[in-house]
């Protein structure tokens, strides 16, 4: 099967990588440009070392993973079976990725997006075949949970057909209907949302924050250190989306993570969010 990797960064290439893990799938990683494309197959490659390095792999292994990988610009999708959109959280350029590529596709090609937060009855609007939602969790080449999201317009059939690719990929499908922020992040991002609030009011620091979570809640990470790890600007759009879809001030975007935003400070991608990542 050949699968359409749309967006090269760390949720495209780790999406990547996960398909071409496994045989009899050929993945095309696409993004804006070939330099673009090829810095998330580097991406991928640099992990492998790594991990070779730790004789967790063996080269043999990461070289026949790699090569599964064929990196460029869309156009490359051509003969693609599945496209998963993994572009910026951004309604506008997802509508317009998924109308460029319907004239580059065949007509049997399915259309999944890996967006975080968005309608996919809206991404979907206006194009010759409907949308359905495969939403990876960073790291995706780690994390087992796949959300297989289902717009109204998507038929049952279509979801099925993604939850048994989620299988035949090694990981577990949970089926979800179209709603603002789906499970995982409606239920995750306003705890993170809330973790900053108490931080910004003074009622702990940071580093006590997170371990109360770990040790109180035996979460694995600390909501300030997810985060950091998810992006801040990510967790402030699944917010404005939260809050724009429902209406309801409870998910207002806390302040602090407005300015944290504005000021660069996105987390491990940036090198310093509630944390320090620069070492």
């Amino acid at each position: 099967m050949k699968i359409g990797v749309i967006g090269a960064g760390t949720m495209g290439a780790g999406i990547a990588q996960v398909f071409a893990q496994v045989e009899g799938y050929e993945v095309r990683l696409c993004d804006l440009n070939e330099q673009l494309a090829a810095n998330g197959k580097n991406r991928i490659a640099q992990g492998f070392a790594k991990r070779i390095a730790r004789e967790r792999m063996t080269q043999a292994d990461a070289d026949a993973i790699l090569s599964r990988i064929t990196t460029g610009v869309k156009t490359i999708c051509a003969d693609c079976d599945l496209i998963v959109e993994a572009a910026v959280e951004d309604l506008a350029i997802k509508q317009q990725t998924f109308k460029e590529l319907q004239d580059i596709v065949g007509p049997e090609a399915i259309f999944a997006t890996n967006t975080s937060s968005l309608s996919i009855t809206a991404i979907g609007a206006g194009l010759d075949r409907p949308v359905v939602g495969m939403h990876f969790f960073n790291p995706a080449p780690v994390m087992k949970l796949v959300e297989v999201i289902a717009g109204l317009n998507t038929p049952a059939e279509l979801v099925e057909r993604i939850r048994e690719i989620s299988l035949a990929i090694g990981k577990t499908p949970v089926q979800v209907d179209e709603a603002a922020g789906f499970v995982v992040n409606r239920i995750l991002v306003p705890m993170i949302n809330e973790a900053i609030g108490l931080y910004a009011d003074g009622v702990a620091n940071a580093e006590d924050i997170d371990t109360a979570m770990k040790l109180g809640a035996n979460h694995p990470m600390g909501p300030l250190a997810l985060g950091d790890l998810i992006g801040l600007d990510v967790v402030l759009a699944i917010m404005e989306v939260l809050q724009a879809e429902t209406g309801d001030s409870k998910y207002r975007p806390h302040p602090l993570l407005r300015k944290m935003v504005r000021g660069g400070r996105l987390g491990m991608k940036s090198g310093q969010g509630f944390f320090n990542y620069a070492k």
